[in-house]
């Protein structure tokens, strides 16, 4: 059945959105949510098949978001997610636009983001419900006419029912209203000129239905953003999520500066070479001071993922100390590469971490753990195979001392500061910070550096004397150079 969704008569009362609901898109943005988080969208976004969006002069960000928009059949209010479905009359094809440049003006309202004329474009068929299984369900999308979104139904976070019904419980329902129900992996950034193009089916269904093709022409606008308003604006996070990754936004991952040659390079150099390479580069106060390593021999190497804790007080660590603390969502968003540095003001009169969130770490693939505080189950913490440098043992909890703050932010610790995404290295000697941007030349020069000292070192056991020759210069100088010029 062929619906005008623009005719005030089929117009819906209400367009409910939901943030996030595929598995891939939850993947692709890193967040996990408990329950669903919704937002509304203007009833006058809405524009049908073959019509035009138009991209505002000065902006860059426009992206859509192939989606399964569910069509409410009757009125409700407070049913169960097993009664939800069937409140469902039909469903259709939506794409849920958006304007990333504006993002920063909603605060996470999505009103002018999200609700301009021609955003949510609908149709061109709506497919009954009533003989759907709404977990065998197919949405698809095409740029100019490559297939870039392609998931179904069958995993959802959080099923069409539960949505139908938690929507009801504090609003009534409407028929016509409308449930954007989230959009998989591949949503993108279009340019005028593109054709993007949304369907949705039920492919095992008897006969296949299918929503048709949605399709939506990408038009530059006549006009800029008035001044007296919200002015565009964007960064390198906007673009890398208006984008789906920082690869197809053109940025370099800051999380690719430790690349294979130089990870090698770095196990055969000593944190006290790479120490004296950022002296020479003015930089001193670039080691975590006192604590040391329950694993002797290992090394680490990654990327700083940051954890702050301040000093107690009763009051704050009931407020945010207990449950799901700062600490615990820490923990849980580790990524493969990170060490985890703590930062706990020297305070050794407790522990800032433990066996379990240890092991959760090492679970995610984290490299190490860093705290200039104490460690608790100190033994269990040894027993795991991740490094862990602490400044000594305690048995007494967080709580005693410590309320888990924030994570993410620059910190201080060991008397350095250290911020997400730095380079953290570390061995029998120490822990180093190395800025992202000079890691190459600091480890390729601490390199050649440990070269260098290596033949020395094979001098003076041959009996040499050290004037000359530590570092060498002149004669020395010229032999070391034939040397390695041999090798």
């Amino acid at each position: 059945m062929s619906v005008d969704f623009t005719d005030r008569t089929n117009r819906p009362g209400k367009i409910l959105a939901l943030h996030l609901n595929y598995p891939s898109r939850i993947a692709e943005r890193g967040r996990s949510p408990k329950f669903p988080g919704y937002f509304i969208k203007a009833a006058t976004s809405i524009a049908n098949t073959g019509d035009t969006i138009e991209r505002p002069k000065g902006t860059e960000l426009l992206a859509f978001e192939g989606e399964i928009a569910l069509i409410i059949g009757e009125t409700c209010r407070r049913v169960s997610p097993e009664e939800g479905w069937s409140k469902v009359s039909g469903i259709t094809a939506a794409n849920d636009w958006g304007l990333y440049d504006l993002r920063h003006a909603d605060k996470g309202s999505n009103v002018k983001n999200k609700s301009g004329d021609g955003f949510t474009p609908l149709g061109p068929e709506v497919i009954p419900a009533a003989d759907l299984d709404p977990q065998a369900l197919r949405v698809r999308t095409w740029l100019n006419g490559n297939l870039v979104q392609d998931d179904t139904t069958a995993e959802l976070a959080f099923p069409f029912g539960q949505l139908v019904a938690d929507l009801s419980q504090l609003m009534t329902l409407e028929a016509g209203d409308i449930i954007l129900t989230g959009t998989p992996a591949g949503s993108s950034v279009a340019q005028p000129g593109d054709v993007v193009e949304v369907e949705v089916d039920a492919p095992t269904a008897p006969g296949a239905p299918s929503s048709g093709r949605l399709v939506t022409n990408v038009v530059e606008s006549a006009y800029e953003m008035a001044a007296f308003g919200a002015q565009p604006k964007v960064d390198d996070t906007q673009r890398e999520e208006a984008w789906g990754s920082k690869a197809k936004a053109g940025l370099t991952d800051p999380r690719a500066v430790i690349t294979q040659e130089l990870r090698e390079k770095v196990a055969e150099t000593a944190v006290a070479t790479l120490w004296a390479q950022l002296r020479k580069r003015g930089i001193e106060n670039c080691s975590i001071d006192g604590p040391t390593t329950n694993h002797p021999g290992r090394r680490i190497l990654g990327y700083a993922k940051t954890l702050r804790y301040v000093p107690n007080r009763e009051d704050l660590f009931k407020k945010v100390g207990g449950g799901y603390n700062a600490q615990k969502q820490a923990m849980d968003s580790v990524k493969p590469g990170d060490v985890v540095v703590m930062e706990a003001r020297g305070e050794k009169g407790t522990g800032t971490l433990g066996d379990v969130l240890a092991l959760r770490a090492q679970v995610l693939g984290a490299s190490g753990v860093v705290t200039d505080g104490g460690v608790r189950d100190s033994a269990a913490v040894a027993e795991l195979d991740i490094p862990v440098y602490s400044n000594g043992s305690h048995p007494a909890v967080l709580g005693r001392r410590h309320v888990p703050w924030e994570f993410d932010a620059t910190i201080a610790c060991g008397g350095t500061t250290v911020q997400p995404g730095d380079v953290i290295v570390g061995d029998d000697d120490g822990v180093i910070v190395i800025p992202p941007h000079l890691f190459a030349e600091v480890v390729n020069d601490a390199f050649e550096q440990e070269k260098q000292d290596a033949w020395v070192f094979d001098q003076v056991k041959a009996g040499n004397k050290v004037d000359g020759l530590f570092p060498p210069t002149g004669e020395w100088k010229q032999k070391y150079e034939a040397w390695k010029a041999g090798e």
